[in-house]
């Protein structure tokens, strides 16, 4: 839009407001001393009620101009809509209130002709207010109703512009339920720095003694760094630790120091340094190579590393698969070890080998596809990313930043000056601490909260409804929630948009039929505009104590994206057996056109994945087949030996996979034998791309990689078997 539209016809009438609203208190009193009004109507004062909450419109005309700058309370931020009739913006209330005033503070592109609709479910509307005569400029509009959504239609535009708001405005009074507040302090467990903060390595070291081989712990940290540069750093990561610059930009903070996993603690073995993360930080290693040497549920996002990364521990001994995204390596990564890797959407300066299974999509300066000699599979770039929400500091005041959708992504989303996406204050979220109950967490999501979990383990003994378009959760320090008596710990309803970040469900000891779902069977909307994101979300069944669930993670809703997951039924720790940690099933997905970006998914007692929906996608996917089989009588599925670890339904017509490798370490019976680790429809539309079986040490062996297809494996030799392309 040109400068010269960038201008209200005339000042937002603030001042008036009150005055209005000081009017019709006095009014209320008066009309009470009169014995007009019952008392109670005296003090239920209009209120603004719709600043700071969730918002949702038809378009906007660019990135500048979202929906949430119409009820942030600036008169210097607006919402601008695409060129054309109709649109709309919609204001969720997050509760049911008597609604009695609507402002619209115009911008030069107005609505001539425009209805103010009132809904109680966000579905079927009525109406408010209607004109076809508006001048534009400040409206203040009195209203009369009930309603819980409130959206402004427009049907004729005043301009050849789109429809232009500074300020959408809407009072009235809420039924007097308790509200519960949005903001306040992040709790213990969250650690902040500054570069003033004294003994800041002292700090880290404790933290790191406490949580180095606290595989099964109950304590959790987030560190969170300001702005500035922080000398003679070296912040090792132990379990349940997540670390993260608080700049808008990775650049924003810098350590002349590293970040580091090593595996000391379980004598050069990283195969098990899981459940931590590194976020939002620029590194100037001391000796030029930072090393981050880990296995699952251990991200590596939005770190800008000026100089080398090593991910195989100090002897590099045994390292089994990570992940990395939207991180920028100015030096050379080394994975030495690393049995597997998927790196997303991100710059290196060099890749220096692979062992089974190297995959990258959209990452500039990776190696050319070269499966299986070199095992490299790698893609121009991704479909479809989104990056995950993350906390940061605009001032003094803290926000959490969600990034915008892109569409066949190469390089990093924050290189080239602001990243896209929308700023959201700490206030719009129920900052959720240990202790607080699922009825709680469930009033602010129906308030219109977004959720922050802090560092801590949470049972709820209800489901947690993610039902409105756009939600946030987010989780710190590897927030972890248990359901008890057998319930689903989360359940996200098929609207757009949601995003689900950053925490742990841990499967309770009373069975599950699952634990986690997005969108009700039969879900059917389409979200290709807004999807909904599973990113840096991992699940567990047994391993920290008992626990059952029947599936763990269901995708009903369609162009869902799954981003890192690991969904592990254990293999070691505490609640571990065939039958005490029984879990048939890991991932299922039923949605359409859902795409998985870094799927780790093991050890279930049946299918691992089990994907019904058409048109999916998955870059990279590794797996283990359960190690605890008792015979090949357990697994044995009808007239096939084992149940694959991806299977497609014979149903679907079109499905991708690139870079995915099963292994197999029957290590109770040997003589296992499994016919296969992928199975799926022969079709024209079914494709498969670098796909490998691997017997661990000749524990147990696969008879082919795919259906009938692919040699079997054999000896002790941990040799692969692979398949380069399918059919």
């Amino acid at each position: 839009m040109p400068a010269t539209l960038a201008r209200p016809l005339r000042p937002p009438a603030g001042p008036a407001h009150h005055r209005t609203l000081t009017a019709l208190v006095i009014t209320a009193l008066v009309a009470t001393l009169l014995g007009i009004l019952p008392a109670s109507s005296a003090h239920a004062a209009p209120v603004l009620l719709s600043q700071g909450k969730t918002v949702t419109a038809s378009s906007q005309e660019n990135g500048g101009t979202p929906a949430s700058a119409a009820v942030d309370g600036d008169n210097g931020t607006r919402w601008a809509s695409a060129f054309s009739d109709p649109q709309w913006i919609q204001v969720d209330l997050g509760t049911s209130a008597t609604v009695n005033q609507v402002v619209l503070a115009w911008e030069t592109a107005y609505a001539k002709a425009y209805r103010v609709e009132f809904s109680t479910n966000g579905t079927s509307w009525t109406t408010a207010h209607s004109t076809t005569t508006a001048t534009g400029g400040t409206e203040t509009l009195n209203v009369s109703g009930t309603a819980r959504y409130v959206r402004v239609y427009g049907t004729a535009r005043a301009t050849q512009y789109g429809y232009s708001l500074w300020e959408f405005k809407v009072y009235g009074t809420t039924d007097g339920s308790p509200q519960i507040p949005g903001g306040g302090d992040l709790g213990p467990n969250v650690v902040v720095f500054d570069p003033s903060t004294p003994d800041i390595q002292g700090r880290l070291d404790q933290i790191f003694r406490q949580q180095e081989s606290a595989q099964f712990g109950s304590s959790r940290y987030q560190l969170l760094f300001k702005p500035g540069t922080y000398n003679n750093i070296n912040a090792q990561i132990g379990f349940y630790t997540s670390i993260s610059g608080l700049g808008l930009n990775p650049d924003d903070t810098t350590f002349n120091g590293d970040v580091t996993v090593d595996a000391g603690w379980f004598n050069g073995n990283a195969t098990q340094n899981f459940w931590r993360s590194a976020e939002n930080l620029a590194l100037n290693p001391v000796n030029g190579t930072n090393r981050w040497a880990v296995s699952q549920a251990a991200p590596f996002r939005r770190m800008h590393v000026k100089g080398g990364l090593n991910l195989a521990p100090t002897g590099y001994g045994w390292a089994s698969g990570g992940y990395i995204a939207d991180s920028k390596i100015d030096g050379t990564v080394g994975p030495y070890s690393q049995q597997q890797w998927y790196t997303r959407d991100s710059s290196v300066g060099g890749w220096t080998n692979g062992v089974w299974n190297m995959t990258f999509s959209g990452v500039q300066g990776a190696p050319a596809q070269s499966f299986p000699n070199p095992p490299y599979t790698t893609l121009e770039t991704t479909p479809v990313s989104r990056e995950k929400p993350f906390l940061y500091l605009d001032g003094n005041e803290y926000k959490v930043f969600a990034p915008a959708k892109r569409v066949g992504a190469r390089g990093t989303s924050w290189g080239n000056g602001t990243p896209q996406g929308e700023s959201i204050p700490l206030s719009r979220f129920y900052v959720v601490k240990p202790g607080a109950t699922a009825a709680t967490i469930n009033a602010a999501l129906d308030q219109g909260l977004h959720l922050l979990f802090t560092p801590g383990v949470y049972h709820v003994d209800s489901t947690i409804n993610v039902n409105r378009a756009n939600t946030i959760v987010l989780g710190l320090g590897l927030a972890t929630i248990i359901p008890d008596n057998g319930v689903t710990a989360m359940k996200v309803a098929d609207v757009d948009g949601v995003k689900l970040a950053g925490f742990l469900i841990d499967a309770g000891p009373v069975n599950s039929p699952t634990l986690l779902e997005v969108g009700p069977a039969g879900s059917s909307a389409d979200h290709a505009a807004n999807p909904t994101t599973v990113q840096d979300v991992f699940i567990r069944v047994g391993g920290a104590g008992p626990g059952k669930a029947t599936t763990s993670m269901v995708v009903n809703s369609d162009d869902a994206i799954i981003d890192h997951t690991w969904v592990w039924r254990a293999d070691h720790g505490d609640g571990v057996g065939w039958e005490t940690n029984r879990a048939d099933y890991g991932v299922r997905v039923g949605g359409d056109d859902v795409l998985a970006t870094g799927l780790f998914v093991e050890h279930f007692n049946k299918y691992d994945v089990e994907w019904y929906g058409e048109r999916g996608r998955t870059i990279f996917f590794q797996n283990e087949k359960a190690y605890d089989a008792p015979n090949q009588a357990a697994i044995q599925n009808g007239g096939t030996k084992g149940y694959a670890a991806y299977k497609v339904a014979d149903s679907v017509n079109t499905h991708e996979g690139w870079g995915m490798g099963s292994y197999c370490y029957y290590n109770v019976d040997p003589t296992i034998r499994q016919d296969h680790g992928f199975q799926a429809p022969v079709k024209p539309g079914v494709r498969f791309h670098g796909l490998l079986v691997v017997s661990l040490s000749g524990n147990g062996q696969y008879e082919h990689v795919i259906n009938n297809t692919g040699s079997p494996t054999s000896g002790t030799s941990t040799v692969p078997s692979v398949v380069a392309n399918f059919p």
